[in-house]
């Protein structure tokens, strides 16, 4: 059963809350009772083996798959950014930005989305002359001109190349404090997850295994000795044994 909406009252209830999520393909059960709460604002970072179903779980919260037992609560606000950007080549990037949304939004609020991810002068141009991270930040843009009270980011820097991918990172960092909405960031990358995260989570057989907070102040070191303990433990959790420094 999969429900929508917020609650009110004096406890704020949590963006994102799942109790007892299975899901399952040909009988074998992908998630398996899975449960999982996320704070209203909160970023948090999702790890995990291939297969372990961590891009199951985020279509499920984007209501993309609805073919589940449990419960699933989420803002009835909320949007989604692939690794795949998906523009349409045929609709030039601020048509792109405000596709599917209702009415008949004009050039202008696509504007003021696509200068807050720094792409002013890309308004009319076709997505075919953009590059890789320049299609990544139309998709963000495209996610945030909903307003969402959840953004889900499906490994949404993994096809870029490094200097890209740590300008993409800042950029999200830094819209994510803008609109203050909670982020559930799916990532192979443990530096990553430890660098935007407040909390990073393992899954594992289907279930959450195991979880960190990181409470280090913004922007964050790769090399701080907090996130070097924190990177070894989790991918100790992800089966990864990094081999010894020379002289250890």
């Amino acid at each position: 059963m999969t429900t929508t909406g917020t609650t009110t009252g004096t406890v704020q209830a949590p963006a994102v809350h799942i109790r007892g999520l299975t899901k399952a393909f040909d009988q074998r059960a992908v998630i398996d009772g899975l449960d999982l709460d996320i704070r209203p604002g909160e970023f948090v970072g999702l790890l995990g083996r291939s297969g372990c179903g961590k891009s199951t779980l985020l279509r499920i919260l984007a209501g993309l798959d609805t073919e589940i037992d449990g419960l699933v609560s989420v803002p009835s606000q909320r949007a989604v950014a692939f690794q795949a950007p998906r523009l349409m080549p045929w609709k030039r990037v601020w048509q792109n930005v405000v596709l599917g949304l209702p009415g008949n939004p004009d050039r202008t609020l696509a504007q003021r989305y696509l200068d807050e991810v720094g792409l002013s002068g890309k308004t009319r141009v076709w997505p075919k002359t953009l590059s890789g991270g320049e299609a990544q930040r139309v998709s963000l843009a495209r996610a945030l001109v909903r307003e969402p009270d959840l953004l889900l980011l499906d490994e949404p820097f993994g096809a870029l190349d490094a200097l890209t991918r740590v300008n993409a990172q800042r950029l999200v960092a830094d819209l994510w404090v803008k609109h203050g909405c909670a982020v559930l960031l799916v990532t192979h990358d443990v530096e990553e997850a430890l660098l935007l995260a407040d909390r990073v989570l393992v899954m594992d057989d289907g279930v959450i295994s195991h979880e960190v907070s990181v409470e280090l102040p913004r922007p964050r070191q790769v090399g701080h000795p907090t996130l070097v303990r924190l990177r070894t433990e989790l991918l100790g959790r992800l089966g990864i044994v990094e081999p010894a420094a020379a002289g250890e």
